[in-house]
């Protein structure tokens, strides 16, 4: 199994800035890519972005695309997700995931989950 934590979410206005982290546990070994998603009050959760493990290569939904950045520490064993330029509709809880598929969109694709952290933006 994988344990995942996540941290560093908050409120924030809008335009301003934040930095997820999530630090993986246990079987880190296991893990191919690690993606970050979000969920509004009242809506299904939603792909945010992804990282390949390895080699570090990113892919991100559309409305994220130029404002959101996922980079990885692999010696810590931590992903983080900066968020820029943030928006009230970017409200939701922030999930970190991992996946042993190598491009992987869909919540299915996933494996383990964090318990996510609270991102609010006002306006």
């Amino acid at each position: 199994q994988v344990q995942l934590v996540e941290s560093g979410g908050g409120l924030v206005q809008a335009g301003g800035s934040l930095r997820l982290s999530c630090v993986a546990s246990g079987r880190a070994w296991t893990i191919l890519t690690m993606g970050w998603f979000r969920q509004a009050p009242g809506k299904e959760r939603e792909f945010v972005g992804f990282i390949r493990w390895g080699a570090g290569s990113t892919n991100y939904e559309d409305s994220v695309k130029g404002r959101f950045t996922i980079s990885r520490d692999n010696a810590r064993n931590t992903v983080y997700l900066q968020l820029n330029r943030l928006k009230p509709e970017d409200t939701a809880v922030y999930y970190c995931a991992t996946s042993r598929r190598a491009e992987p969109r869909g919540v299915s694709e996933y494996d383990y989950w964090g318990q996510g952290t609270q991102v609010t933006v006002s306006s």
